[in-house]
């Protein structure tokens, strides 16, 4: 089993930064493309932007393109968002999510992983 860890999550004004870490331990080879997904009360779970294997292959929802950043460190294990000019529409349950294809998908239902979220809420 892979288990995976979200942190970073917080209350910001619009305009500010937040940057989530992702940490994955227990069979953690087997935890590799790794995506970024929201969901905001009452709405679907959607994608936000993941990464491949060797962190060269990175997709982004349309929303978020130009203001978050996806990157991995794996001798750490760990992937991060760097969310820049958050915008109160980006207030969500943001979930880490993995899967053991090395690259990186927008479908949720293809992860394998899932964490169990940090809330990110910017206000207005």
């Amino acid at each position: 089993q892979v288990q995976l860890v979200e942190s970073g999550g917080g209350l910001v004004q619009a305009g500010g930064s937040l940057r989530l870490s992702c940490a994955a331990s227990g069979r953690s080879f087997s935890a590799v493309a790794r995506g970024w997904f929201r969901q905001a009360p009452g709405k679907d779970r959607e994608f936000v932007a993941a990464i491949g294997l060797s962190g060269s292959t990175t997709n982004y929802a349309d929303s978020v393109k130009g203001r978050f950043t996806i990157s991995r460190d794996n001798a750490k294990n760990t992937v991060y968002l760097q969310m820049n000019n958050l915008k109160p529409e980006d207030t969500a349950v943001y979930y880490c999510a993995a899967m053991r294809r090395q690259l990186p998908s927008s479908t949720p239902d293809e992860y394998t992983y899932w964490g169990q979220g940090t809330q990110v809420t910017v206000s207005s």
